[in-house]
Order: structure tokens, then sequence, then C-alpha cells
């Protein structure tokens, strides 16, 4: 009681250096975050007239001409600015010490406003087991109808899996200016691998084209498809650049959120629900900062538990990729518009016709493999891009030469990490602690998905095309598991899927139920990345779009679609 008492005192203190503590307008629902899930549920919630909705998100709109331009995330994603969050992890033994570059949207469409428009959906099996670890409507045959009802497909690939009235537009890649990304498709088969049309579809093994979330020649991200066209309902608000703090409870209900706007605390007060869909990372900050979490990791920041959830911020996966890669022979990859000249032609052009390079990411093709035959499914994700990339980010410069890649990863991690506070200072990054690698399995998977991914381009179909080897290069022996391990923990990088940190499901680490409500408290859910108990095999964001259409429909007392 008398802890209570003081840390109800340091808050109090709190409030009076900050300013006093401003009563404002009540709502029925307030999203905290306009990326991927919470522009569709700001959508979603107010399709009825008669909810009241706020949406606050800590960035500023989607303004920026790089947001829309779909190579214009090279602008964005290698350094922090007001798109990007650019977190970093801290040192771990297992990637030598080094702090790894995390990137993470900001402001409306949050990451899908500056990602690679890879549209991934995952393969069956990661639903099923969502599913088997406790989440009932998380099957593969439960979740397809959402996938389908977000998207609207332009393309030809098994036109039974997808959608063709919904708001997010997903296109079939048909670049016809890179003439060495269908040679990748034909050495994948050249290796061996099956050729698939359709990652999304009935095989998501092999080799393919990717599909985007592109629009004409722009970028169509979550605030694209989602926000944008509620904008003009009465009964939708909007908050840009607000930090919100913490989830105000009464008892062990939320009541609302406090958020700092222009050095002013202010109480805004919800009647129905406070929905948290800040990602994978803000998120279980936000709970902890509520006071809800690990008590030993909360109390040492001063905060006050509210609720003891063991399992906020732990559980924390990520795709951590490394690149095979050789220098090109002729000059026909995209370094033509790689450096300083090039790239402003580049996008010259995409202005004044919508095409060229800028008009088109980089990485257009890829493939699902098996790091060994005696694999079940697929386990290996290689994205190909026609660039001999000196880093994963793209934060050391131009490509000094003409060169192809594959950037490669193990798709389901073993390996756990989690994040916590660094304080009880809603402006503070988190401490981030990926864990990549601490089960072995994860770095002999990678290893042999690194050797299969140089293979391909060994292939008949490179032999013109393919010079001196860049990475892992020369020094290196590609047949020595020790040298190779090393330089795997040397080298390896982000590709930006962190999930899991509010995970969904019935065991002693689990934050919400399967409808993202959050365990022992009303009136509070978790709606994004973080919900998610495992890694799907691709990219993360179809996934994290089609939770939200998904619990949308719980939260509006809808019956579930079914298939």
């Amino acid at each position: 009681m008398i802890i209570a008492v003081l840390l109800k005192l340091v808050h109090d203190l709190n409030i009076f250096f900050f300013g006093k503590l401003i009563m404002e307008e009540n709502f029925d629902y307030i999203i905290v975050g306009a990326g991927s899930a919470g522009c569709v549920l700001a959508n979603k919630l107010s399709e009825n007239e008669n909810n009241s909705v706020l949406l606050i998100e800590a960035g500023g709109k989607d303004t920026n001409l790089f947001i829309h331009m779909p190579s214009g995330y090279s602008q964005i994603v290698p350094k922090s600015n007001k798109q990007n969050y650019g977190f970093e992890t801290e040192p771990e033994d297992n990637t030598t010490g080094r702090k790894l570059y995390w990137p993470r949207g900001r402001g409306w469409g949050g990451s899908s406003s500056i990602n690679g428009m890879i549209y991934i959906r995952g393969h069956s099996s990661d639903y099923d087991h969502w599913r088997q670890l406790g989440n009932p409507g998380w099957s593969y045959e439960d979740v397809l109808p959402y996938f389908k009802r977000a998207e609207n497909y332009e393309g030809n690939g098994d036109l039974e899996f997808h959608g063709k009235n919904g708001p997010l537009n997903v296109k079939k890649s048909t670049r016809d200016d890179d003439i060495l990304l269908d040679k990748f498709v034909e050495a994948g088969a050249q290796a061996g691998f099956p050729i698939t049309n359709d990652f999304n579809g009935k095989q998501q093994e092999g080799f393919s084209r990717y599909e985007h979330t592109i629009k004409g020649s722009k970028r169509f991200s979550s605030a694209r498809a989602y926000l944008h066209p509620a904008l003009k309902r009465k009964n939708l608000n909007t908050k840009i650049n607000i930090t919100v703090d913490k989830v105000i409870f009464e008892n062990k209900k939320a009541i609302g959120v406090e958020y700092i706007e222009k050095g002013k605390r202010i109480f805004c007060k919800s009647n129905k629900e406070v929905i948290l869909s800040s990602g994978a990372i803000n998120s279980p900050q936000i709970l902890m900062r509520s006071g809800i979490g690990d008590p030993s990791e909360i109390k040492k920041h001063g905060i006050q538990v509210n609720h003891k959830l063991k399992g906020v911020g732990k559980n924390l996966q990520d795709h951590i990729a490394v690149v095979s890669q050789f220098q090109c022979t002729q000059p026909v990859t995209l370094h033509r518009s790689a450096s300083f000249l090039g790239t402003m032609l580049a996008g010259i052009k995409y202005l004044i016709t919508g095409t060229g390079d800028a008009s088109n990411p980089p990485c257009v093709g890829g493939a699902f493999i098996k790091s060994d035959p005696g694999k079940e499914i697929p386990d290996i994700q290689i994205h190909y891009v026609s660039l001999a990339m000196q880093d994963v980010h793209g934060r050391s410069g131009v490509p000094q030469e003409h060169g192809f890649s594959n950037l490669v990863y193990l798709c389901r991690p073993q390996s756990r990490g989690h994040i916590t506070l660094k304080s009880s200072d809603p402006n503070d990054d988190p401490l981030i602690f990926p864990n990549y690698f601490s089960v072995e399995q994860d770095l002999i998977d990678t290893r042999n998905g690194l050797r299969e991914a140089r293979r391909v381009f060994m292939q008949p179909v490179f032999d013109e095309y393919r010079g001196e080897e860049l990475k892992p290069g020369k020094n290196v022996n590609i047949d020595n598991d020790d040298e190779l391990d090393k330089w795997i923990r040397e080298t390896s990088e982000t590709l930006y899927h962190p999930v899991g940190t509010c995970k969904m499901g019935i065991d002693d680490l689990s934050v919400t139920n399967e409808n993202g409500q959050v365990h022992g408290v009303e009136g509070l859910r978790v709606v994004d990345a973080s919900l998610m108990p495992s890694l799907i095999a691709g990219n993360t964001n179809a996934p994290t779009i089609m939770m939200a259409e998904k619990i949308s429909d719980h939260i509006n007392g809808k019956a579930f679609l079914s298939n």
C-alpha cells in the first residue's frame, strides 16, 4: 500500500512537471497506431455510424513523395527520420556484439508505408500451427476468407485463392526491364527446385515473381487502402504526432489513454475499448508503461503493477538474413539507377511518365525452398535483387559495380528474444534483445539455406553474367561450417519482420486470447503483428492486415467468415 501511494505521488509530480493533465473528449474506440492493422480497424469500426472512433498516430500523414514511389523506400529505410523509427538492438554475442539496425514505419500506414511491398501470406501450415497453440479460429481454412476479403487482385495466379473486390490492391509483378529476373527463376529450375505460379496459391514452394501491394505505379499501403477512404466519415477522428504514454485503468478495466501533445498530458476516455495497434515493438512498451507485464521488468522503472502478465515483450521472433552475391559481367542490372545521377534520372522519369526503375521495387522475384531435402515444407525464403547490395539496408551507399544478390533467411526460427523498457519515459526507445541464433539449429538451417541459394547462382543460365563472388567472398570457405557460421554471425541483418511480443494463446507467456483481448483485464485489445504466436513463412504485412480484418468482425459483433 505504501509503495502504491509513493508511485502515485511520483506520477502526480511527473504530471506537474510536464503540465496539467487535461481531460479531452471521449470516444467509443481509441486505436493507438495508424499502421498496417490500425488503419484497417479505423475503417472497419467507423463503418458503423453509431461508433465514435479515434485513431492516434505517433508520426505524421503519409505525404512524403518517397512513400508512394515504389523504389522510394531506399530513401527512407537506411536512416532514422520522420517516417522511420530507426531502432537499434542491444549488442549480443550471437551476432558478434553488433548493434543491429531495425527500421520500423512511423506515420500513417506504419511499416506498410516504408516496406518492400512484397505480399506474402505464409504457408497454410503456419496458421494451422497457430490453432494448435490454443487459438481457435486461426487455421488456414479460417483465415483464407479474410485474406480474400481484404484483397483486390491483379494477376494470373491461382484465382480461387484471391479476392477481387477488397480494399487492398495486390499486383503480380510484370516487370520487363530486368532481364536477370527470369534468369533467376530459370536457375531455380536448373538447380532442381520447383516453379510455382503463385506463392499465395495452392503451392508456396518454388521460384516465381512476387506479388506487391501496388496500384498503378504507386505503393498501396494500409493507409491508402483503408484509412484515406474512411477519412470523410464524421465519426472517425485522427490525431497525428502524438505520443501515447499509457492506458488508464479503473480497477481492471481500461477506460482511456494518457498521451502527450505539445508538452501537455491529456487523458482521453474510451467508452468501449482501447486497442493497441502500435506494432511488435511499441505495443508491449505501452502495456509495460501501463503497469501490465512482468512485475520484475515494470517495478524497476517506478511503474505501479496493475496486472501481472509475464509474457509482455517476450517471445520476440524475427527473420534474420544473409546474402549470396556475385559481380555481374554485363551492365544489365539495377546499378544503372543506383548512382546519384542514375537515381535522379529514374526519379524524373517516374514523375513524368510513372515508369522506369523508380516505378518498381527492386525485389520482384523470390523463392521458398527447403534447406534440406528431408524437411517436410519449405523453411527458407530467398529474395532476389538485381543489385550488388553493399548491405541489406542500403546504409553503405551506392553499389560500386554491377551485380546480383540473393537475400536468404530461415522462415521459422526457434530462437526467441525479448523487448523491455529502457525507462518509464515514453520518448525513450526500448531495449531490444533479438537473441538470434541462440538455438543452434537456426544457424545450421541458415547455413544450409545460404549454400542452396548460392548454388542457384552457379547454374548454367548465369554463366554469361556471373563474375567474381562478392559475398560470402573468396576469403570464406563455403564448405567449411565454422568459417561460414562465423561469417553469418558477423554479417546477418534483420529483414524487418518482428512479431510475437504480445502473443495470443493460452500458455503462461500468452498476453491475449484469440481475439486480441488482453488476459485478465477488460476493454483492452492488442491487434498487430505482436499477436502472432509464431512467425509465418514470408513477409508479415499481409497477415497483419488479415488479422485486423478478422478481429474487426469480433469487435463489431459479427459472425466470422467461413471459407
